[in-house]
């Protein structure tokens, strides 16, 4: 029996790590005439109108009981193309609350908003949302748990003659995490308020890793990292989607990133995850 040695990657997902070429990581690609003829992108805003730089008044904000009744003509002052994405910035943030309200992670969202207008799109770390994945993998204890499965796996076929891992299982262990769900913030009702779930609203790759495996006479150990990224960043099915286009917030993320005007680069948000694992037999 060959006995596998770690440290050693155990899994990676389909879709790859540093996809720049996704949609949701393009930026400043699309005009005025398509956001508006393709995406039915018209009030973007409550303050400014991004297309024309103007900003609005009371008799041309779109919830405003009076928009409208004077035509055209009641309109603002216009100003810069900085001054537009400033204020755009400034609602988003507004807006963003109520997807933000409570817990000790509200506060991740306007950290990665703030890296959005400002970082170039660099890649984004935050120790707290580490955390947060951490804990995310620690509490699921369910049938869809990979952790869970990799935890059985090992339990089950740690061989204590030859004190490791059969090298021959590796494929299988592959098979049976990609039968799970892999870790991301989609509680029904918690992730979506606690700011969690629309700072990353989907994992795009995820990589498993054994670190380390230590095989006693009658029990194990293991280090398991997980790696994740998601990506910050809106694609075109996102913006078509209802549950995104009828709200402010979405729509201004979609035009300071894909709106030619601006192009706020989006960028890959990366977390990671020791799980500490034991067993015996």
């Amino acid at each position: 029996m060959v006995i596998a040695t770690f440290p050693r990657t155990i899994y990676t997902s389909f879709r790859h790590f540093n996809a720049y070429t996704a949609d949701d990581m393009q930026h400043g690609d699309l005009t005025e005439s398509i956001l508006k003829k393709q995406f039915q992108l018209f009030d973007i805003s409550n303050v400014v109108d991004p297309y024309t730089m103007v900003r609005k008044t009371a008799f041309n904000t779109p919830q405003s009981r009076f928009a409208g009744i004077y035509g055209d003509t009641a309109r603002g002052n216009t100003i810069t193309v900085r001054e537009c994405a400033r204020l755009l910035f400034n609602e988003m943030q507004t807006t963003s609350l109520p997807y933000t309200c409570i817990g000790p992670y509200r506060h991740i969202f306007q950290r990665m908003l703030t890296h959005f207008q400002h970082a170039g799109g660099l890649p984004y770390n935050d120790f707290q949302l580490n955390t947060a994945y951490k804990q995310q993998i620690l509490n699921d204890n369910s049938n869809n748990s990979t952790r869970m499965a990799i935890q059985q796996e090992l339990n089950d076929h740690i061989n204590y003659g030859e004190r490791g891992y059969p090298q021959e299982r590796l494929p299988e262990l592959k098979k049976i995490i990609n039968s799970r769900v892999l870790p991301k913030f989609d509680s029904v009702i918690l992730d979506k308020i606690n700011g969690l779930a629309i700072s990353v609203h989907d994992v795009y790759a995820t990589r498993i890793d054994i670190v380390e495996l230590v095989v006693g006479h009658n029990y194990w150990r293991a280090q398991v990292k997980y790696f994740a990224q998601d990506h910050f960043g809106l694609d075109k099915e996102d913006i078509r989607k209802q549950k995104f286009n009828q709200f402010q917030f979405f729509k201004i993320w979609f035009i300071l990133q894909r709106f030619d005007k601006f192009g706020f680069r989006p960028f890959f948000t990366n977390m990671e995850a020791t799980i500490e694992m034991r067993g015996g037999c």
